[in-house]
């Protein structure tokens, strides 16, 4: 914390990974989200502490022990008040259960704070939902598209609550298209639109669809893209799916396929999966395209673990070189 705090003041930013499965008995993942105008970084912020089940707690009151003792440990190691800390579990997801579990509302206390990220702001909740709405592991490639949106049409796929679009406006795209099946999270796309002195126009659109039905049917020649970004949930079965569910590894040819005929000539699109083991392969590559993993200058500096995600860079024409 004392170097991360002094880091994350130097780059601007208020909310970093602290802890990620280090220590093998304590299986948990522990971010820090810096209240946005913090005097002392490393104590004016809450910790969201994610807890993996552990094979030896083999009953509730084995688990409930484990998560007192680590819930003690993050205290003393940080210094903070127990209303800082926010327990959340993660158990090992069954693909019928995982997808839907991620997104879905757990609690009502609409516990939200604002953070910074460079000069932007965004809206968490720590309270709510299993994720926090702002995911820490993409802050490099937010920026990356920051900085080639000049100007540029960019369509961002599996949107969430928006935090690549407010990237792109940020840096001047003169459209921007996003598209999410979750009517709360266009919902809270558009309030962290208007924390950064944006709104949605005619040039600047929501979209509340399915994305694979979307690609599927909407006709690529009304619209092309300079920048399409594609960073689909690992499993997903919504309810509101018009499809019955929708898996990277089953349907990631299809997805790619379907997304690379929205990508304008000279265009590129980023693609990026959590899926573990996840590989890009040839027969996976739409056809005249080639692509770049680019992973290595995606993970950030404070996530040690840099197997957090893949994500690779594909445009017309181009050679395909897999290698981070």
């Amino acid at each position: 914390m004392r170097h991360l705090a002094k880091w994350g003041r130097r780059q601007g930013i208020s909310c970093f990974r602290l802890y990620h499965r280090d220590i093998p008995d304590y299986p948990a993942i522990i971010d820090w989200y810096g209240d946005e105008h913090a005097t002392d970084l490393a104590r004016d912020g809450d910790a969201i502490v994610w807890i993996f089940d552990r094979t030896k707690d083999e009953t509730p009151e084995a688990r409930d022990a484990h998560e007192r003792d680590l819930c003690v440990q993050v205290l003393d190691g940080l210094g903070i008040d127990r209303t800082r800390v926010h327990i959340k579990r993660r158990s090992r997801q069954r693909a019928e259960t995982g997808g839907r579990a991620q997104y879905e509302r757990t609690s009502s206390q609409h516990t939200t704070k604002i953070v910074q990220e460079h000069d932007l702001r965004y809206e968490v909740n720590l309270s709510d939902y299993l994720d926090v709405g702002l995911f820490l592991d993409h802050r490099p490639l937010r920026q990356m598209l920051r900085e080639r949106s000049a100007g540029k049409r960019v369509l961002n796929l599996f949107g969430y609550t928006g935090a690549f679009s407010v990237c792109a406006r940020a840096g001047g795209a003169k459209i921007t298209t996003t598209v999410d099946l979750s009517g709360t999270y266009l919902d809270w796309y558009r309030r962290n639109l208007q924390l950064n002195g944006f709104d949605t126009n005619d040039q600047h659109l929501s979209l509340h669809t399915d994305c694979v039905q979307w690609l599927d049917q909407h006709p690529p020649e009304r619209e092309r893209y300079d920048i399409v970004v594609l960073d689909p949930p690992t499993f997903s079965n919504s309810k509101r799916m018009l499809t019955s569910s929708f898996s990277i590894d089953r349907d990631a040819t299809n997805l790619l396929t379907c997304a690379a005929r929205f990508v304008a000539p000279k265009g590129e699109l980023f693609f990026s999966t959590n899926a573990r083991g996840f590989s890009l392969e040839d027969a996976t590559i739409p056809a005249g395209f080639g692509c770049r993993e680019i992973t290595n200058r995606t993970v950030p500096d404070d996530f040690r673990h840099k197997t957090i995600h893949r994500c690779w860079r594909l445009a017309e024409g181009w050679k395909t070189d897999t290698s981070a």
